[in-house]
């Protein structure tokens, strides 16, 4: 495969001073760019030829990083993203990919001093949001390689696309820091625009036999709607859906290189899942009738992107799953046609929770598919030997569990065949015939499962022991007990936080002095005052002295009274939250939910 070059090469090592006045970037990489200077009063940059002297009374402080991710700005200050650890993680086409392994943000808000009190006050609020985005999940990039395109689509480049720098050839719906780097765009520094995508990045090498073949599973989430799992449900009014994810198996085996692409989305409608305490809350669809409109958007754009789709639908038929699934159904049945393919198949009523074998009966109704529209393939030579001409699109509510068991299934037989076709598999051979080999396929795709999981919903996936290990376990189904309560808590009281940090990165809601100056309205009434762990102390203290009272009431009926007085407000009190259950849940600020 051709490298992809680019005008200026990317700094892959920097030294950061911390000036009193400004934050200077020194690249230590041999790389011989200019250095970068970023204000700590406003953060306007500049390239500078030389480091700034210091002064003897104040030594500014030095750490290295290995990349500039973007710069945030908010009302009266900026904040600068940096890279300040990584890990090597593999390699993609022949370049090193690492991982962020931490990540620091730097405040530009020296002029923050002179700003109105108000104006102070909402930046702190802010500014805390960003805490939640300093420790986003998931995060990789390459100095080298464009980790947002396929295989097929860096094949696909012209040649002077590829001279282009990296941000430039970057699919833009997986950039994750596409927001962040506007100021640096703006100030042409191309030398510091590093590339980073949200997603996974697996890799392993196994033999076969004599020969020794290379697999890597990449994850691309797209970022125009993106957030945490009960906040970011359903399509917006452009078709963009939540959790929305590009994943592509790779080989290269024999000097061929062979590409396969799935992708997974929320039900491309408007419908939402409000937490209200409930462990499962009512699903409501939002604007029915504009359902068949944003579904023909999402369909249209993917065609566009990928050629045929055939949307595998695996929630139930039956219950709030199930008018889900009609709406969708109904919703995307005047799109049918030779390029466009709507599949229901219910995975709980055929799977159950332990028989996932049965997903075999799946993949006899999607095989036509998969051998028509195909993968794609190239020789030593770098000609094209074949092209993916459509792609499978699967969902379930969350586009997690139920998803990635599918999506592994569908890899595995993919892979088996093109195994075949470049002469390593004979017609019956399959993946499970070598024991090694199976081993790490299974591990690679429950790992990527689990990444998905972590950033849409908090925890690693479940079902997880079926992918990991091809059966369910009883340790599993624990695991995911576990997993499920963690869940609920975060869901709860802890992701409308991460859902405001992440819209703010993202550039979903820009703060700007003329839009938010005036205080956001406060909360009145009991919700004001609403707590849940004020409420439940007050639960378990009236049933507490309610249980003492009772045991005098033998000796005083006044005790009796009391005793009922205590149980009722009690009883009352836990009424309360639940019927208001929403109420008392960690709720997004910047974006309310539309029903």
């Amino acid at each position: 495969m051709e490298r992809a070059d680019t005008k200026q090469k990317l700094s892959t090592r920097m030294r950061l001073w911390e000036f009193p006045d400004q934050y200077v970037i020194e690249p230590t990489d041999g790389s011989g760019g200019a250095l970068l200077a970023v204000s700590r009063a406003d953060g306007s940059m500049k390239l500078l030829d030389q480091l700034p002297q210091s002064n003897s009374i104040r030594v500014p402080k030095i750490r290295t990083i290995f990349g500039v991710i973007g710069m945030l700005k908010l009302f009266s200050g900026s904040y600068l993203f940096v890279i300040t650890d990584r890990e090597c993680v593999g390699s993609y086409l022949g370049h090193p990919i690492f991982k962020v392994s931490s990540m620091k943000i730097f405040p530009c808000d020296h002029s923050l001093n002179s700003s109105p009190a108000e104006q102070k006050k909402m930046e702190i609020e802010f500014s805390a949001l960003l805490n939640a985005a300093e420790g986003a999940p998931g995060l990789f990039f390459s100095y080298d390689a464009n980790l947002t395109l396929s295989v097929q689509r860096l094949q696909d480049l012209g040649d002077e696309s590829k001279l282009l720098p990296l941000w430039r050839q970057a699919d833009p719906r997986f950039l994750w820091n596409n927001y962040m780097m506007e100021m640096l765009i703006d100030n042409k520094l191309d030398q510091y625009l590093l590339p980073i995508v949200q997603g996974t990045f697996q890799h392993f090498q196994a033999a076969i036999g004599k020969d020794i073949v290379d697999v890597t599973l990449i994850a691309r989430r797209c970022i125009r709607r993106t957030g945490t799992r009960l906040w970011r449900r359903g399509a917006d009014p452009d078709g963009y859906v939540a959790n929305f994810v590009e994943s592509e198996q790779v080989i290269q085996m024999k000097g061929f290189t062979a590409s396969f692409v799935q992708v997974r989305g929320s039900m491309p409608f408007l419908w939402e899942q409000i937490v209200d305490l409930t462990y499962k809350p009512k699903f409501h669809i939002v604007k029915p009738e504009e359902a068949p409109r944003v579904a023909e958007r999402h369909f249209l754009d993917l065609r566009k992107r990928y050629g045929s789709v055939l949307a595998v639908d695996l929630v139930n038929k039956h219950g709030g799953e199930g008018k889900l699934n009609e709406m969708y159904a109904n919703a995307v049945q005047h799109l049918a046609g030779d390029d466009m393919r709507y599949l229901h198949f219910d995975f709980h009523h055929v799977c159950g929770h332990i028989h996932f074998e049965r997903l075999s009966i799946l993949y006899e109704q999607i095989a036509d598919f998969v051998d028509k529209n195909g993968y794609f393939l190239v020789n030593e030579k770098g000609e094209k030997l074949q092209e993916q001409h459509g792609v499978v699109r699967t969902n379930c509510i969350d586009c997690l569990d139920r998803t990635n068991v599918t999506q592994s299934m569908i890899g595995r037989k993919m892979l088996e065949c093109q195994l075949r076709r470049i002469g390593v598999f004979d017609a019956k051979e399959t993946i499970s015939s070598h024991p090694h080999f199976d081993e790490n396929f299974k591990i690679m795709w429950a790992n990527h499962g689990d990444d998905i999981s972590i950033q849409y919903s908090g925890t690693p996936a479940l079902k997880g022991d079926f992918v990991r290990l091809g059966q369910r376990t009883i340790q599993g189904i624990l695991k995911d007990g576990w997993n499920a309560l963690v869940r609920y808590y975060l869901n709860n009281f802890r992701d409308g936080t991460k859902q405001d940090a992440s819209d703010l990165v993202h550039g979903h809601f820009i703060v700007s002095v003329s839009r938010e100056i005036n205080p956001q309205p406060q909360k009145a009434g009991i919700e004001a005052v609403a707590s849940l762990p004020l409420a439940l102390s007050v639960v378990l203290a009236g049933f507490f002295f309610a249980a003492i009272s009772l045991r005098q009431a033998r000796y005083d009926l006044w005790h009796l009274f009391f005793s009922v007085m205590w149980a009722s407000l009690s009883v009352a009190i836990s009424a309360y939250v639940k019927t208001n259950g929403r109420m008392f849940c960690n709720r997004p600020q910047l974006h309310k939910p539309r029903c």
